[in-house]
């Protein structure tokens, strides 16, 4: 896990804040003193898990590079009313117009990174790994998946280019699962493994006797995910998507996948509740 770079998340920074200001804050720039200076305090107000904390620093300061701020919390901490997050200090101004795009980030990177610690408990003592999916919000994919990695999960593809996975209507496309691997193996970067989603048993089969790397058991029951493994026996990593709720987990886990993987952490994921306290200076 690593914290997101300027570089990375500018371009949604000003994008974010383009949006937001139009062409001109009526409410601050006209009741505001322009030499106004002000502190707030970023703070939670539920428990949490810290996620994107690195953005308050790079909104701010993309909005007025003079603004102070000092981070109280690190990604993957628990955060809570009892503490702050971040003190911002500076211009009142400045601190007014950079507030909701801050609180709007965090809230959403907050919410994913704590109902994917849900998840992540839930498979506490078993060998098998949580994985995101690239079912994001367009355009803030990098950081939806950075707040599922500071969850504890680890991060599927995150692009068509990072790896391969055969789904059903590639094969469909392909002429079948045999097909659509013999082409792969023919030309693909032998760095890459291949994926194949399966539906049953007999899929499965194709897809080990094909060379899969990697099988997906694709909405199945816990019977037929249990049968699967013990047929598969090694010969490939298992993972296990499709209707895989929070109470589902531990029996999922049982079954002998090596990977959980679900869109949920992060399309069912609720904005955690942040606030920004605001004094002047």
């Amino acid at each position: 896990m690593h914290d997101l770079h300027t570089l990375q998340v500018e371009p949604l920074i000003r994008r974010a804040l383009e949006e937001d200001w139009g062409y001109g804050d009526w409410t601050t720039d006209l009741c505001v003193p322009k030499d106004g200076k002000a502190s707030a305090q970023l703070v939670a107000k539920e428990a949490l898990i810290v996620s994107g904390i690195e953005l308050v620093s790079q909104v701010f300061h993309l909005v007025d590079p003079s603004l102070q701020v000092d981070l109280q919390a690190k990604n993957g901490d628990q955060g809570g009313p009892s503490k702050p997050l971040a003190t911002i200090s500076g211009s009142a101004r400045s601190i007014l117009k950079g507030e909701r795009v801050c609180l709007n980030f965090l809230g959403r990177m907050c919410g994913i990174a704590s109902l994917a610690r849900e998840y992540v408990r839930e498979l506490e003592g078993t060998k098998v790994q949580l994985l995101d999916t690239r079912k994001t919000t367009p355009g803030l994919r990098i950081l939806e998946k950075s707040a599922t990695m500071v969850g504890g999960a680890r991060n599927h593809r995150f692009g068509l280019c990072d790896g391969v996975m055969v789904k059903e209507n590639h094969i469909r496309a392909a002429g079948g699962i045999s097909a659509a691997v013999s082409g792969l193996l023919d030309s693909l970067p032998p760095t890459l493994k291949i994926e194949v989603e399966t539906t049953c048993l007999a899929e499965v089969k194709e897809a080990i006797q094909a060379g899969a790397d990697i099988v997906m058991l694709d909405n199945m029951s816990i019977e037929e995910m249990t049968e699967a493994c013990q047929w598969i026996g090694g010969r490939a990593l298992v993972e296990a998507s499709g209707n895989i709720r929070l109470d589902r987990l531990k029996a999922v886990a049982a079954t002998g996948v090596d990977f959980v993987s679900t869109s949920s952490i992060i399309t069912q994921a609720r904005w955690s509740d942040l606030s920004l306290l605001f004094e002047q200076g």
